[in-house]
């Protein structure tokens, strides 16, 4: 009874230490794709960015505004909401979204307001404390001619050990000046997930 008692805290002790030892960590390529919840991940936010992106500048609104102004037009990636219950940090979305454009070489972007006030404060600081030759010039600042948002939404269906998740990202392109769209498009993601 004693060998009984004493090798019963032993297996178990034995059981966690075990346990614990299985966990590896291997470093993997960025772009590969790994999935392992069904929620919305890394290769969603970029996959989605660069297929709206390539849809976006291949409409006529880009191809007018260059003929009309014989510049590219300044985008501004304003608010990327995300409604979905999931937590999806829409701020990685925007940066995609933004690097897409911006590799594109079709478009200019510029801060959106946040980040504008805080080059406001650094040039204003940089007015005060730094030399004047190097100093950046108020008033030089790119006013955008559109302005980007949307939203990120998700539907879940869910049965016993089976659940479909459909991811809708619903971007517009927005005219500044004029306030008119010229661009809608929406992208969807529908993954099952079976236990």
């Amino acid at each position: 009874m004693k060998r009984l008692i004493f090798s019963i805290p032993v297996l178990g002790a034995l059981l966690v230490l075990g346990a614990c030892a299985k966990r590896t960590v291997t470093r993997v390529s960025p772009d590969q794709q790994i999935d392992l919840s069904g929620r919305w991940n890394d290769t969603d936010s970029k996959m989605v960015a660069e297929e709206m992106i390539n849809d976006v500048l291949n409409r006529p609104w880009h191809q007018d505004f260059v003929r009309g102004n014989n510049r590219k037009p300044v985008t501004i990636v304003g608010m990327i909401q995300n409604k979905t219950a999931e937590h999806i940090e829409s701020e990685t979305f925007i940066k995609d979204v933004e690097r897409e454009f911006i590799n594109s070489g079709m478009v200019r972007v510029v801060q959106n307001a946040v980040f504008r006030e805080k080059l406001r404060e650094e040039r204003a600081e940089q007015g005060e404390f730094a030399s004047p030759e190097t100093q950046a010039k108020w008033g030089r600042e790119l006013g955008a001619d559109f302005m980007m948002f949307g939203v990120i939404t998700a539907i879940t269906d869910s049965y016993n050990k089976e659940k479909v998740i459909n991811y809708k990202v619903n971007l517009e392109l927005v005219s500044i000046e004029t306030n008119e769209k010229v661009w809608i498009g929406d992208k969807e993601i529908k993954k099952y997930i079976r236990n």
